[in-house]
């Protein structure tokens, strides 16, 4: 037997699988159903063998334990299908890749096999087994779901289908992409997203049309997504990279970028698994009791959002189990006491197996001193292919900008302002926003450049002052509540009108302000674009004040996919767009090719932020999001290693953005026929893009904002205001925190939906011994904060446990709160320095 390429790493596997009790039935009906179809004999991509050895149903019984057999038929069906449309797809075209015409043809008629209403009149007749099969599934799928469900299900449907266009594109390419790029695209080809649709169905919830996407929602399916794709690359990496020579692995892609042998890159591969699924338990506490209480879900709402987590739960365990014994990947010696377990499984059971639940390098996020030196740091020198621009109006925007934030008070404490003098008039003038602008739309008028650069001075503003206001000590409330109003300063039926209500802040006065002027020319539909691209970069915001009352340091994707909102990068992008978009076709800019454009940019620009801030943010401000120190937490490496990996990072990003720019938009433009003038408005954009990320790293190498001279923050801020005799807007931390110090980090029961009082109290009476006794505790008080929905916890600590304070955060030894979701609670109640 030949050697296994790497030894599987001992996966974080907190909920064991089982096996629905209909399975043979599904069997049955699977291979009639795709006979009776005309996807085994005479098909000319599968035989009868074929669906045999692949084993759908067994796959959706592990996946869909609960479900009856109808349902599990169906689901079964479903995944007998995209498999066959995967297959026959590339058998008809991979061979003729040229052919894109004829693909582009095909895949355009599987959408008229998925009307939204099943009393249209009758659509095209099929012409193939993909065209057959889809009618028959959507016929018997849809009547037992909403409006709602079917278009998010059909959309997802249409993106799996169409993403096969970018895998016969890349067929012959060549090309290892890099790890965002592979995450994001993996999403796409992978079909998971898909899949988490049809766990609506099988478990029967489906989610409120209100929430459905929303982030905590967004955030379950996307960790889901990538944890199923992530453990089939482990399993299926001596079959697609040592048999078939396929690129598109994960594994393969650590090695390539971060110059791993084998084995060291399947670890790194299986701790971003570990890492996703920490997220999804992360989010399940913290995130969906706040969702709940925010739109008054009812309890059978409520109950659906949590069956449906439960099932996307379900469906990973079951993957797992199903990739242990399949035939097609690399499973040596592993079903062997490996197989079912008749422990309690479910959310807040994990705790119960030590061996799945313990996992060590998950505490990383949680322990991080704030204010800690930085050392001789060095900003690296960076890939910058496109020469920058300037505007002639740069002094004139400059002025005029400055003169606006001063009027606003933002340099000034004033009674009744209470966010009013977080800067002084030396660093205002230092930032010298109009040179961002100035860089970012060197062709603009005087009067749009003014506009830009306040807009980049009202953001920053606004940045600095939600971590002053609200990171230390957290507040996620006040930080929630503020952005709620800002919210209302941003009316769509007529920009110019009064909200109802007085601006009260530097940050209301000035966005009621920049909103009539800019909003006020946009066609409603762009206004629209614009309030909600705006009200993202808020509302991330707060995800980050949420972060900082955790003391945790993001999983490494969702930092990267939400910084792209606290950066703001969609407000400058979507301006650019609507001046530049007349007659291009929307098609162009929501396809996954432009999209893809747009992210690559947005990392490239934002990642130049955090390498030049990493000293300010990390030494001087206590911050948590900064990409280095994601990564040094990640890799558990040096700060010069995590500076070095960032730096390619950034690399990879704009390498990929020429390569996009160079080959795959021209080919878009070309499938959707686009004139002349349209395909030079698109290219117009590409150089706004261009220009913007020129522009963005001018400005970080022409201002003092970043250095030598920085301050720590809060502490200088809450000394303007009482200098002022203002009222501060928290406890006055000292003017030069001792290294590691930071104000009292204290997580909120009810944002948090953890019974953190009671949970750390019982700690302190713990020794290591008792740990294991203590599990059981643990379990039901989590089960409890999942019952009660962020209910604040009433359970008294155990008798004779001592009353605890939150730790004094600038003495001796002092390490910040250790809390999560699922998977860390024996961590949690393990003494501290364990």
């Amino acid at each position: 037997m030949a050697q296994q390429p790497f030894k599987l790493p001992d996966f974080y596997l907190p909920h064991p699988a089982r096996l629905n009790p209909h399975l043979e039935r599904a069997r049955e009906h699977t291979r009639a159903w795709a006979r009776e179809f005309g996807m085994l004999e005479g098909s000319g991509v599968w035989e009868l063998a074929d669906l045999e050895a692949h084993d759908y149903a067994l796959l959706c019984a592990y996946t869909h334990p609960d479900c009856g057999a109808d349902a599990l038929d169906l689901v079964t069906d479903w995944y007998v299908w995209v498999f066959f449309f995967d297959d026959h797809f590339l058998e008809t075209f991979k061979r003729t890749p040229d052919d894109r015409t004829g693909a582009k043809a095909y895949l355009d008629r599987l959408p008229a096999f998925m009307p939204m209403d099943l009393d249209d009149a009758a659509g095209p007749e099929p012409t193939n087994p993909v065209e057959a099969g889809l009618a028959d599934l959507w016929r018997r799928t849809v009547p037992h779901m909403s409006l709602d469900w079917r278009a998010r299900f059909r959309e997802s449907t249409e993106h799996l289908l169409n993403e096969s266009m970018w895998e016969l594109s890349n067929i012959h390419e060549g090309r290892i992409a890099n790890p965002v790029e592979y995450i994001e695209m993996r999403r796409k080809v992978g079909g998971a997203p898909w899949s988490a649709g049809l766990v609506e169905y099988a478990a029967q919830a489906e989610v409120p049309a209100r929430v459905a996407g929303s982030r905590p929602l967004r955030v379950l399916r996307d960790t889901f997504s990538d944890a199923v794709h992530l453990r089939n690359d482990l399993f299926s990496y001596e079959r697609e990279v040592g048999q078939e020579g396929e690129l598109s692995n994960g594994v393969l892609v650590l090695e390539h970028f971060l110059g791993y042998p084998t084995q060291q890159a399947a670890e790194a591969v299986n701790e971003m698994l570990s890492s996703r699924l920490h997220q999804f338990e992360n989010t399940f506490f913290t995130e969906l009791p706040p969702l709940f209480a925010e739109h008054a879900l009812s309890v059978p709402e409520i109950n659906r959002v949590l069956a449906y987590a439960k099932g996307l739960q379900d469906w990973q365990s079951g993957g797992h189990e199903w990739h242990m014994r399949s035939s097609r990947y690399m499973n040596d010696g592993l079903v062997d006491g490996a197989g079912f377990s008749g422990a309690p499984s479910g959310l807040g059971t994990a705790a119960l197996d030590l061996r799945r639940l313990f996992h060590p390098q998950a505490l990383r996020q949680f322990v991080h001193t704030p204010y800690e030196p930085v050392g001789d740091y060095r900003v690296p020198a960076m890939y910058q292919p496109f020469p920058p621009g300037r505007s002639p109006h740069h002094a004139a925007a400059r002025e005029a900008s400055i003169e606006w934030a001063r009027a606003l008070g933002a340099t000034e404490v004033r009674p009744g302002l209470p966010d009013s003098g977080a800067w002084t008039d030396e660093s205002l003038r230092g930032a010298d926003f109009a040179l961002c602008s100035a860089g970012l739309d060197p062709d603009a008028t005087l009067d749009e450049l003014v506009l830009s650069a306040k807009w980049l001075t009202w953001g920053t503003y606004g940045d600095d002052w939600f971590n002053y206001a609200f990171g230390r000590p957290a507040d996620v409330n006040a930080a929630r509540a503020a952005v709620d109003r800002l919210a209302r300063f941003m009316p769509l039926d007529d920009p110019a009108a009064a909200p109802g209500l007085a601006p009260a802040s530097v940050l209301e006065a000035g966005l009621a302000d920049l909103w009539a002027a800019t909003a006020g020319p946009l066609p409603a539909r762009n206004r629209e674009a614009f309030r909600e691209a705006v009200i993202t970069m808020l509302d991330a915001w707060v995800w980050e004040i949420a972060n900082l009352a955790e003391n945790r340091i993001p999983d490494p994707v969702d930092y990267i996919e939400m910084r792209r909102h606290t950066f703001g990068s969609a407000l400058t992008m979507l301006l650019s767009r609507f001046a530049h978009q007349r007659t291009a076709p929307d098609a162009v800019f929501e396809s996954g090719t432009m999209r893809a454009v747009e992210n690559a940019a947005s990392d490239y620009g934002w990642l130049i932020n955090d390498l030049f801030s990493y000293p300010k943010e990390i030494q001087y401000e206590g911050e948590l999001h900064n990409a280095v120190l994601v990564v040094r937490n990640f890799l558990s490496t040096d700060q010069d290693h995590a500076l070095a990996v960032v730096t390619d990072l950034q690399t990879s990003r704009m390498r990929q953005f020429e390569h996009l720019t160079a080959h795959e938009v021209p080919q878009l433009l070309d499938d959707l026929a686009l004139t002349a003038e349209q395909r030079t408005e698109i290219e117009a954009y590409l150089q706004d893009l261009r220009n913007w990320m020129s522009g963005i790293l001018v400005w970080h190498e022409g201002v003092t904002r970043y250095g030598p001279e920085l301050e720590y923050q809060p502490a200088t801020y809450r000394a303007r205001l009482a200098g002022a005799g203002a009222p501060t807007t928290g406890p006055t931390a000292p003017t030069a925190p001792t290294p590691g110090a930071s104000a009292g980090l204290t997580l909120l029961p009810g944002i948090h939906g953890v019974p953190v009082p009671g949970v750390r109290r019982a700690a302190a009476a713990l020794t290591s011994q008792e740990v294991v006794e203590a599990l059981p505790k643990a379990i039901e008080a989590l089960q409890a904060a999942a019952a009660a929905l962020g209910e604040p916890a009433t359970t008294p600590a155990p008798e004779g446990t001592p009353a605890v304070a939150d730790p004094d955060p600038v003495a001796a030894g002092y390490l910040p709160p250790r809390l999560s979701g699922l998977g860390t609670a024996a961590a949690r109640l393990t003494p501290a320095g364990c």
